[in-house]
C-alpha cells in the first residue's frame, strides 16, 4: 500500500512537465554549451552593430538559453563535466556578499579559485565601471600571489591571463601583453600544447582587430586545437577569426570562412546553425548573391523551428524579409516583417527591433501604402521611442523616405539631415553598412531634387567612409544618384557608365525574382508554415487530451490519497509506540558499542606502537649484521671473500633501509617506493664512491608497495646497480645509469635498470657477470611472480615486470 501511495504521488508531482517542450539545450554537454553562448554573443554583438558591447551580448546569450553567465569565462578553472564551480549559483545573482562569506572560509586552491570567480565577476559585468576595475584587480592580484605562494602553476597560469584581460580592458596593452607572454613562455618550455592554445587565444582576444598580431595568433591557435582534436575550441576560435576579418574589411574571406565554419559545426553535432545560416544569407546579401541569401535565410528558419529555438526569431525573420524585400516581393516581406515585429515583442529584446520595424515600414511604403507607415511610425515611435542614436538614424530615414514619396519634399529634407546628425556621431566597422545605405538615399534624394552639389556632397561622404574602412559598397541609391549628378555636371560618359551599373543591380534582382528556383524556395518555406500549423493544432490538441486525462487522475488521486493518509497516520501511532519501546534498548545498546569501541582504539594504537618497535628493532639488528660483515672483513685478504661481503652488506642495507622507512612512517604497512629507491641509490654511490664518473637517471611513479614486494625490489635493484657500477664501465669510464619504474597496464608496473656500457653476451655467459646475483635476481622475480627478461642495448637493460599486490588495508576497501 506504501508503494502505491508513493508511486500516485510521483505521477501527480510530475504530471505538469507532460505538457512542456524540452529545451533546445537539454542533449548538450557544457562544451556545446559554452560553444552556443560564445556563438550566440557573436551573433548578438555583430546584429547589434555596436550598440550593446561583448560583455553585454553574452549576459544576453547565457539569459536566452538559461545558462551560467560564467560559462563564457570560467573554462580554465572549470572541470568541464558539469560541476558547478563553487560561489556561482550567488554570483549569477549577484549576491556578492555571500560570495565573500565563502571566501572567508576557504584556503588553498579553493580560495584561488573562488578569488578567479569573482575577479571575472567584476571584469565581464556590462559595461566598464572603474569601481569594477579596481575590484577586479584586487581580486586577481590576491588570485595571483596566492598561487605563487603555492607554487601550483595552473592557478599561476590562470590568475596571470585574468590579469592581462583586466589590462586590456583597462586600455594598459603592454602590460596585458606581458601577462600573456609570461604563460605562452612557459608553456612552451614544458611543452603544453593544449595550455599553450589557451594562453594565445586568451592573448589573441585582448588584442583590437586592427592588431594583425591579432590573425597570426588565432590561426596558431586554431592549428593547435586541430591537432588536439577540440573541434568546440576549433569552432569558437575559427568564429572569432572570422570576425577580424569581417570587422577589418575581407567580407570575401569572412564569407568562404563562414560556410567552413558551418560544415566544422555539422560535424561537431551542433544543432543551433542557424546563427550561421542567418549570417552568411546577411553577407550574401551584402554581395548580391541573392540566391544563395534566400536559400541561408530559408535554411536558417528551417533550423530555429526544427529545434525548437525562438529566442531570437525577429532577426532571421527579418533577414528573411530584406532578402524578398530586395527581390520585390513585397507581400512576403512585409508578411515575415510583421512575424519579426510580433516575435521581437514576445520574445527576449535582442535590439533588433527597430530594424524589424524600419523594415516594416519601409515594405508598406512600397506597396503605395506610405500614409498608413507613416502613422504606423508615429505609433510606435510614441509608444517606444527610440533610445539610441542607430536606432534614431533608422527612424529619420525610413521617415524621410516616407515623406519623399508623399512629395512633401521639405519634410523629407528635415528627417535627411536629423538622420545625418546622427549618423556623424555614428564611428566603427559595425555600423557602417546602415550609415552607408542611408547616406545613398540621401544622396538619391538631392540627385532627384537637380541638387548635384549636396548629392556630390554625400556622395563623397560614402566614398571616404568606404576607403577608410577598406569596404568595397556600391547599391542601387548610389549607382542611380551618381548617374544623375553626373548627367547634371554634363559628365556623361560617367553618367552613362552609372547607369549601367544601376541597371545590372536592378535587373539582377528582378530577374532573379522572377527565377523558378525561388519560386520553389517559396513553395518550401510555404509549406514548411502549414506543416507547423499543423503540428501546433496536433499539440493543442493533445494537450487538451492531457488536461482532460490529468483532471480525471487528479479527482482519483483526491480520494486515494485521503484514504492513504488515513492509514498512513495509524501506521505513524504504531511506529511511535514501537520506536518509543526499543528506544530504551537502543541507548543501552549504544552504551555497550562505545566502550567497544574505545577498547578497539586502545588496542588498534598499540598495534601500531608493536609493529614500529619490531621494524626498529629488525633495523637494529639488520644494523649490526653489517658491522659484524665490516668487522670480519678486516681479517680478510682474499679478495673475492671481500666482495662477497661488501655485497651482502649492499643486500642487508637494502632490506634494513625499509624497515627503517617503516619504522619512521606513519603508514606502518607500505613503501613509498620513489623515496626508497632514491635513498638506496644514494646509498650505493656513496658505498663505490663514484662521485661524477657515473651518473644516474631516475624517472620513479608514484607507488606505494607492501614489504613482501618492496623487499625483493630493493634486493633486485641492488643487485642489478651494483653489477652496472662493476661491470659496465671498466677502465673508470664515464657512464650512465637509468632507472625508472613506471605503470604499463593496470595494476601492473615495470622496473627498467638500464646502463650505457659496454653490454653483456647474448648468452649471458660472461664471467664477468655475478652469476649469484643474476641467480637472485631470478629467484625474486619469480617471488614476486614477474616477468624478468635481459637484454643488450646499447649497454645492458634489465626489465621486471610485476603485478601490484595491494596491502590488505586496500584489499578490505575494496570488498
Amino acid at each position: 500500500m506504501k508503494q502505491l501511495y508513493c508511486f500516485l504521488l510521483l505521477v501527480f508531482i510530475s504530471f505538469p512537465s507532460f505538457s512542456q517542450l524540452p529545451s533546445s539545450t537539454a542533449q548538450y554537454d557544457i562544451k556545446k554549451k559554452r560553444v552556443l553562448i560564445q556563438l550566440c554573443s557573436m551573433f548578438l554583438y555583430g546584429k547589434n552593430q555596436g550598440k550593446i558591447d561583448e560583455d553585454s551580448s553574452a549576459v544576453l546569450a547565457a539569459k536566452a538559453y538559461k545558462l551560467p553567465l560564467s560559462l563564457s569565462y570560467d573554462e580554465g578553472y572549470n572541470d568541464n563535466k558539469g560541476s558547478i564551480v563553487i560561489g556561482t549559483e550567488f554570483l549569477e545573482k549577484g549576491n556578492i556578499n555571500a560570495v565573500k562569506r565563502l571566501l572567508e572560509n576557504s584556503k588553498d586552491s579553493d580560495r584561488i579559485k573562488l578569488l578567479l570567480q569573482v575577479g571575472g565577476f567584476y571584469l565581464f559585468k556590462p559595461g566598464t565601471k572603474s569601481e569594477d576595475l579596481q575590484n577586479a584587480f584586487s581580486t586577481i592580484k590576491e588570485a595571483l600571489e596566492l598561487s605563487n605562494k603555492l607554487k601550483i602553476q595552473k592557478w599561476q597560469h590562470q590568475s596571470l591571463m585574468l590579469l592581462g584581460k583586466y589590462y586590456a580592458q583597462a586600455n594598459n596593452l603592454s602590460e596585458s601583453k606581458d601577462c600573456f607572454a609570461k604563460v605562452v613562455a612557459e608553456c612552451k618550455k614544458q611543452n603544453d600544447k593544449k595550455a599553450l592554445a589557451e594562453a594565445l587565444a586568451n592573448q589573441a582576444l585582448c588584442l583590437p582587430n586592427s592588431d594583425p598580431q591579432k590573425k597570426i595568433l588565432l590561426n596558431e591557435v586554431i592549428k593547435l586545437y586541430t591537432e588536439l582534436g577540440l573541434d568546440d575550441k576549433k569552432i569558437e576560435m575559427h568564429m572569432k577569426l572570422i570576425t577580424v576579418h569581417y570587422w577589418t574589411g575581407n567580407i570575401k574571406l569572412a564569407l568562404k570562412e563562414f560556410y567552413q565554419n558551418l560544415y566544422y559545426q555539422r560535424q561537431y553535432n551542433f544543432k543551433h546553425t542557424h546563427f550561421t545560416e542567418a549570417t552568411i544569407s546577411y553577407v550574401e546579401l551584402l554581395r548580391y548573391n541573392t540566391k544563395s541569401a534566400l536559400y541561408y535565410a530559408l535554411k536558417s528558419i528551417k533550423t530555429m523551428e526544427t529545434i525548437n529555438d525562438y529566442n531570437f526569431a525577429d532577426t532571421f525573420y527579418l533577414r528573411f524579409g530584406n532578402v524578398y524585400l530586395s527581390l520585390g516581393h513585397y507581400e512576403e516581406a512585409l508578411d515575415l516583417y510583421k512575424k519579426s515585429v510580433e516575435a521581437g515583442h514576445q520574445n527576449i529584446n535582442s535590439g533588433g527591433f527597430y530594424r524589424s520595424f524600419a523594415s516594416l515600414v519601409a515594405a508598406l511604403s512600397s506597396r503605395g501604402k506610405t500614409q498608413e507607415a507613416v502613422e504606423y511610425i508615429n505609433s510606435i515611435v510614441l509608444k517606444y521611442p527610440p533610445t539610441d542614436l542607430f536606432d534614431k538614424m533608422i527612424v529619420n530615414n525610413v521617415r524621410a523616405g516616407c515623406y519623399e514619396r508623399l512629395n512633401n519634399y521639405a519634410l523629407a529634407e528635415n528627417y535627411y539631415k536629423e538622420m545625418d546628425l546622427c549618423a556623424q556621431k555614428l564611428t566603427g566597422p559595425e555600423t557602417l553598412f546602415d550609415v552607408l545605405n542611408s547616406y545613398s538615399s540621401m544622396t538619391a534624394f538631392y540627385a532627384q531634387r537637380h541638387k548635384p552639389v549636396e548629392a556630390k556632397f554625400y556622395a563623397d561622404k560614402i566614398l571616404g567612409l568606404s576607403k577608410a574602412y577598406k569596404r568595397n559598397y556600391t547599391s542601387q541609391n548610389l549607382e542611380f544618384a551618381l548617374s544623375i549628378t553626373d548627367s547634371l555636371n554634363g559628365n556623361y560618359q560617367a553618367a552613362l557608365k552609372h547607369f549601367q551599373l544601376y541597371k545590372k543591380i536592378n535587373d539582377s534582382l528582378v530577374d532573379f525574382s522572377k527565377n523558378k528556383q525561388i519560386e520553389e524556395l517559396k513553395i518550401q518555406y510555404e509549406t514548411l508554415n502549414k506543416e507547423q500549423k499543423i503540428n501546433f493544432l496536433n499539440n493543442q490538441a493533445s494537450l487538451q487530451k492531457n488536461e482532460l486525462q490529468k483532471s480525471k487522475l487528479l479527482n482519483n488521486l483526491s480520494i486515494w490519497s485521503l484514504i492513504l493518509l488515513s492509514i498512513t497516520i495509524g501506521l505513524l501511532y504504531n511506529r511511535y509506540r514501537l520506536k518509543k519501546r526499543n528506544h530504551a534498548k537502543l541507548e543501552l545498546k549504544e552504551k555497550e558499542i562505545k566502550q567497544k569501541n574505545t577498547n578497539l582504539r586502545h588496542l588498534l594504537t598499540e598495534k601500531e606502537w608493536l609493529l614500529k618497535e619490531i621494524h626498529h628493532r629488525v633495523k637494529n639488528n639488520l644494523q649490526t649484521v653489517i658491522s659484524l660483515l665490516n668487522s670480519q672483513s678486516a681479517y680478510l685478504d682474499n679478495d673475492m671473500a671481500l666482495s662477497a661481503i661488501k655485497n651482502s652488506q649492499h643486500r642487508i642495507h637494502s632490506m634494513s633501509l625499509i624497515h627503517q622507512k617503516l619504522y619512521n612512517s606513519d603508514n606502518i604497512s607500505t613503501i613509498n617506493m620513489s623515496n626508497y629507491i632514491r635513498e638506496l641509490i644514494e646509498y650505493l654511490k656513496a658505498s663505490f664512491n663514484l662521485g661524477q664518473r657515473i651518473r644516474f637517471e631516475i624517472k620513479v611513479d608514484s607507488l606505494e608497495l607492501d614489504v613482501a614486494q618492496a623487499i625483493p625490489l630493493g634486493l633486485i635493484l641492488n643487485e642489478a646497480i651494483t653489477n652496472s657500477i662493476k661491470y659496465a664501465f671498466p677502465d673508470d669510464r664515464n657512464g650512465m645509469i637509468y632507472v625508472t619504474l613506471e605503470a604499463t597496464i593496470e595494476n601492473y608496473y615495470l622496473l627498467t635498470i638500464q646502463d650505457n656500457g659496454i653490454g653483456i653476451d647474448a648468452d649471458f655467459s660472461s664471467n664477468k657477470i655475478n652469476s649469484f646475483g643474476l641467480s637472485l635476481i631470478k629467484g625474486l622475480s619469480a617471488d614476486l611472480d614477474a616477468k624478468f627478461t635481459m637484454e643488450n642495448n646499447n649497454g645492458t637493460v634489465l626489465k621486471i615486470e610485476f603485478l601490484e599486490e595491494l596491502p590488505i588495508s586496500k584489499k578490505e576497501s575494496k570488498i
